[in-house]
């Protein structure tokens, strides 16, 4: 497994669909309640990448994308979060500001938008 595809199943490892920003299917929500969006890098070594995230949900209500939100920020934790693929690892922690919400054009949809900062190392 390359960097991209590690970090690509980090991001859909919550239980609901995430895709790379430019890669949302026109239909998300017509078969889909939530989804993940992230940005990505590809191998930027020896420096910090700010990147960002989003948890989206078709609902009137907060509650649940609060909640898959705060599943993300619990597997990040204070210290980070390593996803291991061949030959290295991306060690992602949360940015500052964490995570804020956002207004839609649409007001049934909800958004959680997060910063996320990652650092790439080689293992060899």
């Amino acid at each position: 497994m390359n960097s991209q595809q590690a970090y690509d199943e980090f991001w859909n490892s919550f239980g609901v669909d995430a895709f790379e920003e430019s890669t949302v299917p026109d239909d998300a929500f017509a078969t889909r309640d939530a989804y993940i969006t992230y940005t990505a890098a590809s191998d930027e070594f020896d420096r910090t990448v700010s990147l960002t995230a989003s948890v989206w949900r078709r609902s009137t209500k907060w509650k649940e994308i609060t909640e898959l939100a705060a599943l993300i920020e619990e597997r990040i934790g204070r210290g980070g979060h390593v996803v291991w693929y061949d030959g290295g690892g991306i060690w992602i922690k949360r940015g500052t500001p964490w995570a804020q919400r956002m207004s839609d054009t649409d007001p049934a949809i909800r958004r959680i938008f997060m910063n996320i900062e990652v650092e790439y190392f080689t293992t060899v």
